[in-house]
């Protein structure tokens, strides 16, 4: 029998850090199955979705603790059960001028529809004509059974004045 396992990753940046994991899940029997790796605030950070055999969970934290020794905390948590969507999925886009909040309050109204994120990004950048910090995100959304993409496109078109953003959904 095969085990799901997520890794989470956080640590000094430098090369180096994804042959590291990818070693330690190798070593261990596990086959690497999706991830998310990146440098935020100049640290390396990432999450890895793992099979492993069930008898070879321990395999794989003990290849993960000598990755700790070399400056790179991984933590190992099993990794959660599949979750069949009852509704439709959504991709959103937004950009605005940057200000404190607007996670918030995007997140905020999701939340109250029972929407699910299922991937969320976000960057700041300079504006190219006022030079000016702009935040965007892009956000797959999993809609629950009987909310359509127009009850989410007009809830998100209701506080996109008020925290001055742009939205595109498809």
């Amino acid at each position: 029998m095969k085990a799901k396992m997520i890794l989470s990753a956080i640590g000094s940046d430098r090369p180096g850090l994804t042959q590291a994991l990818a070693d330690a899940v190798y070593d261990a029997g596990g086959n690497w199955l999706e991830s998310h790796l990146s440098r935020l605030g100049g640290k390396y950070v990432g999450a890895v979705l793992v099979e492993i055999e069930a008898g070879r969970q321990s395999a794989l934290e003990d290849a993960v603790a000598a990755i700790d020794a070399e400056g790179l905390r991984v933590a190992v948590l099993p990794a959660g059960d599949a979750v069949a969507l009852a509704g439709e999925t959504l991709a959103i886009e937004l950009v605005g001028q940057d200000r404190p909040g607007i996670v918030r309050e995007v997140s905020r109204v999701l939340a109250a529809l029972g929407v699910n994120i299922d991937d969320f990004t976000t960057a700041t950048e300079h504006g190219s004509w006022s030079g000016e910090p702009l935040f965007r995100a892009a956000a797959t959304l999993a809609l629950p059974a009987g909310l359509s993409s127009q009850a989410v496109r007009e809830a998100l078109e209701a506080i996109s004045g008020e925290i001055m953003v742009d939205f595109t959904i498809s």
